[in-house]
């Protein structure tokens, strides 16, 4: 897989970080894009350390800033030309209310419409021909999700759980219309449930909030390594290369809720997002 050219969003901790350590060990050329410059090069540092014959390279990239996004996926073309494997792995959970740069609700603004624009704009550089993957990491969190297009940013009556619910919801709706869309191009996507997995998401930084609590569930959940195991199958096996629009754990299809299944809702969702970001999918 030397010539193979990897992305994965949120490579900074948890299971980013285990992914693109893991994506860069089959010889692939794996760029880790991170918000924060200080902790993404702490993160490039530690794993290189592991393994100094991995290619990485930290990219810097606001998810929750659409001019961002579209700086930075010019710079990737411009500088690699082509994308075989996208894992949008980067999420936010928080407990009060807050707004990306362009006055979305965070979780959703994040979650799903950032790594939309990414991914949208990143398509005309993703090979059909030799099986290009994208790979959504989504949640069972779905299941209690509603998209809530009469008031997308929960102005009234926020909670974590609908914000969350509903951004994780998006992703695997945006899962299936993308496929539904690149159907006979050759290239794949795929939604990744990754199960409870020991990480920093849900801690609030400024707080200290949640810190406790994982500390204690610890023991009981998966590794990042172990929890991005889904994430990296889709991204690799050759038995997935001809898989796309499902919903995985533990690598294999799983069920998900009728919600994620309603193909009239997962289009008025993909319209919506292209009315948000201005962008329109031209691969179809």
């Amino acid at each position: 897989m030397n010539d193979k050219v990897m992305l994965v969003t949120g490579a900074n901790s948890g299971m980013g970080r285990a992914t693109a350590a893991s994506l860069a060990d089959t010889g692939a050329r794996v760029v880790m894009l991170c918000r924060d410059k200080i902790r993404g090069e702490e993160a490039l540092m530690e794993v290189l350390e592991q393994n100094r014959e991995r290619r990485l390279e930290l990219m810097l990239c606001d998810l929750g800033d659409m001019n961002d996004i579209r700086r930075f996926t010019q710079e990737f073309k411009n500088k690699y030309g082509r994308l075989d494997v996208l894992v949008n792995n980067a999420g936010v959970i928080t407990l009060d209310r807050r707004e990306t740069k362009d006055g979305l609700e965070l979780q959703f603004g994040v979650n799903h419409i950032g790594h939309f624009l990414l991914t949208v704009r990143l398509l005309d550089i993703i090979p059909g021909v030799s099986g290009g993957r994208i790979v959504v990491v989504g949640s069972g969190a779905h299941k209690m999700g509603k998209i809530h297009f009469e008031d997308i940013n929960l102005t009234r009556g926020y909670n974590v759980m609908s914000a969350y619910g509903q951004s994780k919801l998006a992703n695997l709706l945006f899962t299936r219309e993308l496929a539904r869309r690149l159907e006979g191009t050759g290239i794949t996507v795929n939604c990744a449930h990754p199960g409870a997995v020991a990480t920093s998401m849900g801690v609030d930084r400024k707080t200290g909030f949640g810190k406790s609590l994982t500390g204690l569930l610890k023991p009981f959940f998966q590794t990042p390594e172990q929890g991005a195991g889904t994430a990296l199958f889709l991204a690799l096996d050759p038995s997935v290369k001809e898989v796309s629009g499902e919903y995985f754990y533990k690598c294999k299809i799983a069920g998900s809720s009728k919600a994620s299944k309603n193909e009239k809702l997962a289009r008025e969702l993909f319209e919506l997002s292209e009315r948000l970001t201005g962008e329109k999918l031209v691969r179809c």
